[in-house]
């Protein structure tokens, strides 16, 4: 695969009739500092907890990318922090268990990658800072009362996907200018996916093409409705962001392209995995990034203090080799506004 471009304490001698007066008071310092000590040892490196939605597997390159940016702000693991790390598998109802685990592990910081889980884990404690990571619309959510000042334990980087969600639409249209109708691929437990596929149904309608939500709850859910899309026939297939969805890239990719349905997602992780393109900010450049906050907060400051960071940049990712074996002629003019090719 080739891709292009685009002090020691010093005392002086005491006189013998104050000896008493003097070695008590330097004495009791001395057992302070060796108590505090003692306990700092004894509790070891502050520990920063990772509740996240998916797998293991699924999660390992953006995990890796949250290391990296903690050690990119001098913080190595082992040494200035412990990672706690609980993995739901894409069944949010495991949620308030794990929440309910990690927060009786003491940790000084929560990190989390969906609203659902947010929203457990600030049901969970109103002490503990939460960090949340590639969310969409933290505001109207309800997570944070603002972007600039977001209030109680939460803040954290959020993904714009409310933004951009139309641009799916547009990308279909120009690749694909016969297209006439799409699949959505939702997840009904995510609380933003009605919003957004509400924006995804408005743009295909004012196109003349008629949009069809498909839902997926949890992986096991994924064949059934592999079925159902099959039997729609679409143009293309759009996913919507989603934690579960991006653990499950592989999955879809493959059935995208048994199907040969062009497939546009969220993240270029799944154009590297087969599908057709993406149009999105950087997952993993977010999870590198929160590193900043996770440092912040272990020096002291207080998430209500730290603004809500938004992406700076979205890529477009066209996998051509996709394109080809698709059949598709991919727009010059879109070739040359793509940031990454992959053929």
């Amino acid at each position: 695969m080739k891709t292009f471009r685009n002090s020691p304490f010093a005392c002086r001698p005491l006189q013998r009739d104050r000896r008493e007066v003097r070695i008590w008071p330097a004495l009791i310092v001395s057992m302070s500092f060796l108590t505090i000590a003692v306990s700092s040892w004894a509790q070891g490196p502050p520990r920063v907890a990772w509740m996240w939605s998916g797998t293991v597997e699924g999660t390992a390159t953006i995990r890796e990318a949250f290391l990296t940016g903690m050690r990119e702000n001098g913080m190595v693991e082992g040494m200035q922090y412990v990672l706690l790390e609980r993995y739901a598998e894409g069944k949010y109802d495991r949620f308030p268990a794990l929440a309910d685990e990690l927060v009786k592990r003491d940790p000084a910081v929560l990190m989390v990658n969906t609203i659902a889980a947010v929203r457990v884990m600030q049901q969970t404690t109103k002490v503990v800072p939460i960090v949340f990571v590639h969310v969409s619309d933290p505001v109207g959510s309800g997570l944070v009362a603002s972007l600039a000042r977001p209030g109680g334990n939460t803040t954290g980087l959020a993904n714009q996907a409310e933004d951009v969600i139309e641009k799916y639409v547009e990308l279909a249209r120009e690749a694909l200018p016969h297209t006439s109708r799409i699949a959505a691929l939702v997840n009904p437990s995510n609380p933003t996916h009605p919003k957004l596929f509400g924006l995804v149904s408005a743009s295909a309608s004012a196109a003349g093409i008629a949009a069809r939500a498909f839902e997926v709850r949890s992986p096991e859910e994924f064949e059934g409705t592999f079925g159902e899309i099959a039997r729609y026939r679409p143009d293309a297939l759009l996913g919507v962001p989603e934690a579960m969805f991006f653990d499950q890239r592989e999955r879809i990719c493959s059935f995208a392209a048994r199907q040969r349905i062009p497939a546009i997602f969220p993240q270029a992780d799944f154009v590297t995995s087969g599908c057709l393109m993406s149009y999105a900010s950087s997952r993993s450049g977010l999870h590198r990034r929160s590193a900043l906050f996770v440092k912040k907060i272990l020096a002291g400051a207080k998430p209500a203090d730290l603004p809500v960071e938004q992406p700076a940049k979205f890529d477009l990712v066209i996998n051509l080799k996709t394109a080809k074996s698709l059949g598709l002629t991919i727009p010059p003019a879109m070739l040359m506004r793509a940031d990454e090719v992959i053929q």
